[in-house]
């Protein structure tokens, strides 16, 4: 197992950079996913802490050694590709054990970290069939099988679930799961699906735009977004935003007058404010505060639904989250409660800019 320090990581090709200053401290035997829209760069950042590419600007530090100038096969790590990259002509066997065969191992060593692989892995019963013969996760698995056999000190994966449908990367995401924790390596993973951060990350690393936007644990980021790209990003389906604006008392409202019972601090003007789908409710009672709007799309998802609202007042729809055996029309008036204390509070460059813990306005 290995510790990871990024220092000041760049990564420019010609004119355009990529990366622009990325910090960052892994710790060992950690779960690390790299998270954030197609394009930000995190493929990149864990190409370089590979050895694929070449730093602009900057030091990687593996287990106190830097390893800028350090060639892949010495950095003590195995990589996971999106494409399985399987040879089609060899056995599940051995497509585990070739990088071992490259290097000149005992034939019987091979086969034992193979067996052991192949156990962790429940590929034991297939060890003779050729990839042609599995199903996409077994073949994934394989892959995986195929890095474990080097017991590398670091674990990266780029994206390896993308080429599976939605219920195999359910599946694979709990093998993924069961495999940190058997194994205790230290892993980064690449991945563009936040309900794969979530799951599976001790520490999420939120990219965008060839830099870093927060880190933290799966919870930290859900409940304490620190601006308005990690709030949209983190979370399914995606924080409400409001935009209001403050009088000189604090009191936030609506472009149609409509009053929030939240209060911005002292000096806010433009203010957004984020509330989580299953913050607001549906509600008839005319005594709790309510937005005012329509139904215009039901979700049902089993045992929730989600319904967009159209609120008065407001340029986008807000999501609320509902118990599924709700009866409601397409259209038909609704009433959204508020639970102010979960509000989040933004400035207009889109950082926070208070706690949770919004107060209730006296207004």
């Amino acid at each position: 197992m290995s510790s990871i320090s990024l220092k000041n990581v760049k990564k420019s090709f010609g004119a355009v950079d990529i990366l622009q200053g990325i910090d960052l401290e892994i710790a060992d035997g950690e779960f690390t996913v790299f998270v954030g829209p197609s394009g930000c760069g995190k493929s990149t950042l864990l190409r370089l802490i590979c050895g694929l590419d070449e730093v602009s600007a900057g030091e990687i530090v593996i287990d106190g050694e830097i390893v800028n100038d350090v060639p892949p096969a010495k950095r003590g790590i195995a990589m996971v590709f999106q494409n399985y990259a399987l040879y089609p002509h060899m056995s599940v066997a051995q497509n585990m054990g070739y990088s071992l065969r490259l290097a000149g191992t005992d034939k019987a060593e091979i086969e034992k970290r193979v067996g052991d692989a192949a156990a962790v892995l429940r590929l034991d019963k297939l060890l003779d069939r050729k990839p042609r013969q599995l199903s996409g996760g077994q073949r994934q698995r394989v892959a995986i099988g195929r890095a474990i056999v080097r017991k590398p000190q670091v674990f990266l994966f780029d994206e390896p679930l993308s080429n599976l449908d939605a219920a195999l990367r359910v599946d694979m995401r709990v093998e993924i799961a069961s495999l940190k924790e058997r194994l205790g390596t230290t892993m980064i993973y690449v991945t563009h699906d936040q309900v794969e951060a979530m799951t599976l990350a001790d520490k999420i690393v939120v990219m965008h735009a060839g830099r870093v936007e927060q880190v933290g644990s799966p919870l930290e980021l859900y409940r304490r977004p620190a601006n308005l790209f990690v709030a949209g990003f983190i979370g399914s389906p995606r924080m409400n935003v409001l935009r209001a604006e403050a009088d000189e008392r604090g009191t936030l409202r609506l472009e149609n007058g409509t009053v929030l019972p939240v209060t911005a601090p002292a000096g806010a003007r433009q203010v957004s404010v984020g509330i989580r789908a299953e913050h607001l409710s549906l509600s008839d009672d005319p005594g709790a505060f309510v937005l005012r709007g329509r139904a215009r799309v039901v979700e049902h998802l089993g045992s929730d639904m989600f319904v967009h609202v159209s609120v008065d007042g407001a340029s986008d729809p807000v999501i609320v989250r509902c118990p599924d055996e709700m009866e409601l029309a397409i259209g038909s008036a609704v009433s959204v409660g508020f639970e102010a204390a979960n509000a989040h509070l933004f400035a207009p460059d889109g950082q926070r800019i208070v706690s949770a813990d919004a107060r209730r306005s006296a207004a």
